[in-house]
């Protein structure tokens, strides 16, 4: 498996829009893929590859000298609990350090929703060392509660 940082804005769209719609039970939502794919071809953006194919890819929104954000991420779900996402992760906190982030931060969904496949993403990010700061009930809808999470990176 490698981590490949991509530059190139069209093969950033084609990995994340591949791999979004290959994980329904996390990207469900038609216009949030859209808008995750059009986002990828701006961000900083890491790839797993297992060969030639990508397998996982991951985001950062930058918001400022101090914060970035884990916009999207994804794992082909055949590869899940391989170390992929902990390796994803772990470009995107070499990038934040090296760019003088202090906190990476993500958005998921609260455990008030009572939904497995989150769940599993919640204890992911965790086992990564996030900290839960607040839950916005109605950042995305009601039916979807927003678990804010940080970490301090310095």
């Amino acid at each position: 498996m490698q981590i490949k940082e991509i530059l190139d804005p069209q093969r950033r769209f084609m990995i994340c829009n591949d791999i979004l719609r290959a994980l329904p039970d996390w990207f469900g939502v038609e216009q949030s893929i859209v808008d995750y794919v059009n986002q990828a071809r701006g961000l900083p953006f890491y790839a797993a590859f297992d060969g030639s194919q990508p397998v996982g890819f991951l985001a950062i929104k930058v918001h400022n000298r101090y914060t970035a954000e884990v916009c999207v991420m994804g794992v082909l779900p055949r590869y899940h609990r391989q170390g992929i996402g902990k390796a994803l992760m772990e470009a995107a906190e070499r990038y934040c350090r090296g760019n003088g982030q202090e906190y990476l931060s993500v958005k998921t969904l609260d455990g008030s929703a009572d939904y497995e496949p989150y769940a599993r993403t919640r204890s992911f990010y965790y086992e990564m060392g996030f900290v839960p700061l607040e839950v916005f009930p109605l950042f995305w809808d009601e039916d979807n509660p927003c678990l804010f999470l940080v970490k301090h990176l310095l």
